[in-house]
């Protein structure tokens, strides 16, 4: 039983004559005790592989699990499969090269990190953003973080074995990015935010879809709480599953709705404004139980929230340049650091730049909440069955590639 679970474990590379590969069999026994792989040879635990390609682990995240019959004894995400670089790509291009590498770290809210960007550098180099401008990156971003949401919400209702809500989710996405190719030019991996503005005014048509939008998903919602949020299935599988307390949240460094749903009021909107946030009326939604469904909750309230930031956006939206008129021909901000801060789908997202006043970046760290918010669930599904992980996992709502380490 010994050598047959050491087969299983350490692939041999036939390339290295028969050592095994030190990304297979080496790797699990070092940051898995050699008990653990005893223990499992005797029959008590197995250590299984969850991804890195699983319909559930969303993308190529990979989940070393120990198992105890049906209970998780131990879990290790593995970060190695995942890295994209982007922060040293930061390093090897000029300032408006690096411009469309934030659709890819997080490809369905790509309009927050491309707002932290183009933020961070404006705050770098003192460059004032014109009214309306402001009021167009709230308004797109908003719908973005909206359609984020949706297929949040209906990839982790499939992970939970219900088909038809992603269905339904991915309708409404399908509006939503036909009205944002509209001024972006793309459905995804959107670099529409530029430093001083935005590439491109808004027009009546995108006013007039928008208002339609959402006039039609205020109906939308209602029903999507009628089909799926009271269903006693659903409750089943997340009431009381992967309780997390605000301290524990906070020991991670979680933060947006994965904080939120454990009680704490903390976004990035409220508590450290930035842009045009200030000016309209919206509340926070946050939990009581710190569980699954409380980190539900908080999402499909997020959505009604920026259902009414954006109508007051566009009712306020202001006239003038969609763009700085005293944008320099070159960008080159001048030697210094600084860090700003947005609320994205997933959380706080941080950009820190550092210039050393050439045409490229001398330093790019980004701060991605995704990184922060995966790391919980080690602990959360300690002592869990392999089920209720699963719904741990999909309430994270993790968007692998941001996680950029």
């Amino acid at each position: 039983m010994k050598s047959l679970l050491l087969k299983r474990l350490w692939k041999v590379d036939a390339m290295t004559s028969g050592t095994p590969s030190r990304l297979t069999g080496d790797y699990y026994t070092s940051r898995f005790s050699p008990m653990s792989v005893e223990s499992a040879a005797d029959g008590d635990t197995l250590i299984l592989n969850i991804g890195p390609q699983h319909p559930a682990t969303h993308g190529v995240l990979r989940l070393i699990v120990e198992m105890d019959g049906e209970y998780v004894k131990r879990c290790e995400p593995v970060l190695g499969y995942i890295h994209r670089m982007h922060e040293k790509m930061g390093e090897v291009k000029t300032w408006q090269q690096y411009l469309p590498n934030m659709g890819r770290v997080d490809y369905l809210h790509a309009l927050a990190w491309n707002w932290a960007y183009v933020g961070a550098v404006e705050k770098l180099m003192g460059l004032r953003v014109p009214p309306r401008a402001e009021y167009i990156r709230v308004i797109t971003c908003e719908l973005n973080r909206i359609s984020s949401h949706l297929l949040w919400w209906g990839a982790y209702l499939l992970d939970l074995g219900a088909f038809t809500p992603i269905v339904y989710a991915f309708a409404d996405r399908e509006r939503l990015m036909d009205i944002l190719q509209i001024v972006t030019g793309s459905r995804l991996t959107y670099c529409y935010y530029r430093f001083g503005g935005v590439s491109a005014d808004i027009d009546d048509t995108f006013i007039q879809m928008t208002r339609e939008f959402l006039a039609d998903f205020k109906k939308r919602l209602p029903m999507y709480h009628d089909l799926v949020t009271e269903n006693m299935i659903l409750r089943g599988r997340c009431e009381d599953i992967g309780v997390m307390s605000v301290e524990m949240a906070r020991r991670y460094g979680a933060t947006g709705p994965v904080l939120r749903g454990s009680g704490m009021a903390y976004d990035v909107r409220k508590t450290e404004p930035y842009s045009v946030y200030d000016r309209f009326d919206f509340d926070i939604p946050i939990g009581k139980n710190g569980d699954a469904m409380d980190r539900y909750d908080v999402r499909m309230a997020e959505m009604s929230q920026s259902i009414r930031i954006i109508g007051q956006a566009l009712d306020m939206l202001p006239e003038g340049p969609h763009i700085s008129p005293d944008l320099p021909e070159r960008i080159i901000p001048p030697k210094g650091e600084v860090y700003f801060a947005v609320e994205g789908a997933r959380g706080k997202i941080g950009m820190y730049v550092l210039s050393d006043g050439t045409p490229k970046p001398y330093r790019i760290k980004l701060r991605a909440p995704g990184f922060s918010n995966l790391h919980v669930f080690a602990e959360l599904a300690r002592g869990t069955i392999l089920a209720d992980a699963l719904s741990i996992l999909g309430s994270l709502d993790l968007v692998i590639p941001e996680i950029d380490r």
